[in-house]
């Protein structure tokens, strides 16, 4: 997918690498016990693995990962929304609501807790560690989601570009700004501000909302 580079200076690249590193290891350090916990939970309350088993996310210059996160619904999910027509109207909503549901069936008793206080997005501390994603930046969006939002949001394309030039983030600006439920228009609009205004103190601003965001439920970790 095409990108359009809005450059930064070096010294802020390399000084948002280090925050990376730095925070994503004291975080996996912290958040050991809970993940053990979680993952207790996940394999009591129902089958399958603990990591989800999601399609790849497009990275940065459009380049695809695979993100870690905890399995918050149930077994082959994914594959049963998109392929199974049993949930051909649930996808039909799912991708009319910008790609989130209110109300899906498929996600399980545990699943329900964790992604309410993002939880379920602790996994994402090794993406950090490995380089795949920042701690700060814009939703890491799937690529069948960017195509078809694309379509019935034209004049989002130049956003789309500013967003993909950098690594998606764990937590983000519209995360923290209690806007979270917003549409995929407004969304990438404000991804695509982040991108534009991103410094170190702006980055550390969204760092310390976080928390906030993550205990009260309307937002990303």
């Amino acid at each position: 997918m095409s990108y359009k580079e809005i450059k930064k200076s070096a010294l802020y690249e390399f000084a948002k690498r280090v925050m990376d590193i730095f925070f994503s290891l004291i975080l996996i350090i912290i958040f050991s016990p809970v993940m053990l916990l979680v993952a207790i939970a996940i394999k009591l309350d129902s089958k399958g693995p603990v990591l989800a088993d999601t399609p790849e996310r497009v990275g940065r210059n459009g380049t695809f990962f695979k993100m870690h996160k905890f399995r918050s619904m149930i077994e082959n999910a994914h594959e049963m929304l998109r392929e199974n027509p049993k949930f051909s109207k649930l996808y039909a909503t799912y991708r009319h609501e910008s790609y989130k549901l209110k109300d899906d069936p498929r996600i399980t008793r545990t699943g329900h807790f964790i992604r309410k206080h993002s939880l379920d997005e602790i996994p994402q501390f090794f993406n950090i560690l490995k380089g795949d994603m920042s701690l700060v930046g814009p939703r890491a969006y799937y690529p069948d989601e960017l195509r078809n939002q694309q379509l019935k949001y034209p004049n989002t394309r130049e956003a789309v570009k500013v967003v993909l030039s950098v690594k998606p983030g764990l937590t983000g600006y519209w995360q923290v700004s209690g806007r979270s439920e917003v549409n995929f228009d407004k969304r990438i609009q404000m991804d695509a501000s982040y991108v534009k205004k991103r410094s170190v103190f702006y980055d550390m601003w969204i760092i310390l909302k976080t928390p906030w965001a993550m205990i009260s439920g309307k937002g990303a970790l």
